[in-house]
């Protein structure tokens, strides 16, 4: 009698999962258990948020009856698990700011619909950038949430265990060493060429950021790395090709990023998806 309803749950359960690990455009479940693990280790609030956002995302998907296929494999939770995410770390974990992040959420569910249908380049996390940077700005102008202040820690020497570390952990706005351990295993857990692209790209951030002497702080914490780690992962393959602008993508990120935070630019995961597409258009016009 009850076998069908907890079936119906369990494969619930596993498309929210799906659509937490899609933050790192990866597909499995046990992956998406082990990014969720992280998001909590690193602290309630954002673990609720990661919960929040996919929850969000998938029912809207579901209501609007957007195809089933892209929502049992998560692409309509990712988006909305990072506006969440985005939200609650820059804003708190208040009332205006969980209303903002509900509304961050379904906003990008809608672009997320719409690019999917229309754009000829992969999505990436643009839905959520652009959903993001809405919300922000109304919470901002209209002054009704305060922008949350982070002052960077002091240091005077490269912490390279730390900074490859949350590198991968500041995807998901991780700044716990732990926690982008935690976030590199699931990576590991679906993909070795993925982890092992994800790595590279954490390492050239911190590499490339270093020799330019960009601040240390911002290294150690990984703000120059999280974006290599989703050039990586998005351009990973077996081929000598796609190391080649991986490590293109990677460096342009850098660069965005260092260019960026200097204007006070929030720039979430923009150098990413820039940087990202410049590469694979480029590349395209010279296949061709």
């Amino acid at each position: 009698m009850f076998y069908p309803l907890i079936v119906a749950i369990k494969n619930f359960i596993e498309i929210l999962l799906r659509g937490i690990s899609q933050v790192f455009l990866l597909n499995n479940v046990i992956t998406g258990t082990l990014f969720l693990a992280g998001a909590f280790f690193n602290s309630w609030r954002m673990g609720v948020g990661a919960v929040f956002g996919v929850l969000v995302g998938t029912v809207t998907a579901l209501l609007l009856k957007y195809n089933r296929d892209d929502i049992n494999q998560g692409l309509y939770g990712y988006n909305s698990t990072l506006v969440c995410l985005a939200i609650f770390y820059f804003f708190g974990f208040t009332v205006p700011s969980g209303i903002a992040a509900f509304l961050g959420s379904v906003l990008s569910v809608f672009i997320t619909n719409a690019m999917r249908r229309r754009w000829k380049l992969p999505t990436f996390t643009a839905p959520f950038i652009v959903s993001a940077w809405v919300v922000m700005a109304v919470l901002l102008i209209f002054r009704i949430a305060p922008l949350q202040t982070f002052p960077l820690p002091n240091t005077g020497k490269l912490e390279i265990i730390r900074a490859l570390s949350s590198g991968v952990g500041q995807v998901m706005f991780l700044e716990d060493v732990i926690s982008g351990i935690i976030l590199f295993v699931g990576i590991l857990v679906c993909s070795r060429i993925s982890a092992l692209y994800a790595l590279l790209g954490t390492t050239i951030g911190v590499v490339v950021a270093f020799v330019c002497s960009f601040p240390l702080n911002m290294i150690n914490i990984g703000l120059f790395c999280f974006n290599g780690v989703l050039c990586g992962i998005a351009l990973s393959g077996k081929k000598w090709h796609h190391g080649i602008l991986a490590i293109a993508a990677i460096v342009v990120s850098v660069f965005m990023m260092h260019g960026m935070s200097r204007f006070g630019i929030i720039t979430l995961t923009s150098p990413f998806v820039t940087s990202t597409w410049l590469v694979l258009l480029i590349h395209n016009v010279l296949r061709v």
